[in-house]
């Protein structure tokens, strides 16, 4: 155990415990008894799109701390910026660097991913499950609009890029700011044309920063909270009036030997989704 001597009021140096020292040798014993239980519990923990989340966004972190010099590439994580609709939104990482702003949008997710730069929504597929989800592509959209028109910059000095963490494999053709953990730092570094001088680079991390809200809990709950709201206004309207596959309008169409009518998705026969009208 680590001793620090200190002074008391009467002059006399008494050992004092590190307190850090002193949790690491308690818990380090109860770890090695235990270790079982904390694998399960970790586990368990990773069911949780949350703390997926976490853990994909702290591979992003790791990455970019060894493989981009940080002279160069300045690093801000987990940015919330207050929208003009009175929300928020957020910005998992964003790297200012003189070749540009790089807003990157981690995905923790495994299995085949379909999906088009266009499309309005992608498809994760696990085995026979399939699983819908926002193209990440237009949900960063969003947020490198509000950070460019925040700082006042040029859309051609303000890069997307979407990063996929974990067991996952693109089964279409992606764009190239749609990666793999491994291959961000190259998509940033293939960019090698100057846009800022090294007084805007640290105006823009200053601006960044003293814009953003607290990085607190009450701030990643109310963010949340705004989110789950958004999802929900859209999905209102999507189950009654949009292909629950593609998300385009659905209309009537007739058939021709029996006569009855059904709802057809609109972009057939690119989309083949069909619903019955009762």
């Amino acid at each position: 155990m680590k001793l620090v001597k200190t002074a008391n009021k009467q002059g006399i140096f008494m050992p004092k415990i590190d307190p850090l020292q002193m949790i690491l040798q308690a818990f380090v014993p109860l770890f090695q008894q235990h270790w079982g239980f904390f694998l399960l519990f970790f586990i368990f923990l990773l069911r949780f799109p949350f703390v997926k989340g976490m853990l994909g966004e702290f591979q992003v972190n790791i990455i970019a701390k060894l493989r981009l010099d940080k002279n160069i590439y300045h690093l801000i994580k987990n940015v919330t910026l207050p929208t003009e609709d009175g929300g928020t939104t957020q910005l998992d990482h964003i790297i200012v660097s003189p070749y540009g702003v790089f807003v990157i949008e981690t995905k923790n997710m495994k299995g085949w991913i379909y999906g088009g730069k266009n499309d309005r929504q992608w498809t994760q597929k696990i085995y026979r499950h399939s699983q819908k989800f926002q193209n990440p592509l237009l949900q960063n959209y969003k947020h490198t609009e509000i950070l460019r028109s925040a700082l006042g910059l040029d859309t051609n000095k303000v890069f997307s890029l979407i990063v996929f963490i974990g067991d996952s494999q693109f089964k279409t053709n992606m764009p190239d700011n749609v990666v793999y953990a491994g291959e961000f730092v190259a998509y940033i570094k293939s960019k090698t044309t100057k846009v800022f001088t090294d007084l805007e680079v640290r105006s823009i991390c200053s601006q960044i920063e003293s814009g953003r809200l607290s990085p607190t809990i009450k701030t990643h709950i109310n963010h949340v909270k705004h989110v789950k709201s958004i999802v929900e206004q859209k999905q209102q309207p999507l189950d009654k009036n949009a292909c629950p596959k593609c998300g385009s309008a659905m209309i009537i169409k007739t058939a021709r030997e029996r006569g009855n009518q059904f709802f057809a998705c609109s972009t057939f026969p690119k989309c083949r989704t069909t619903k019955s009208i009762n």
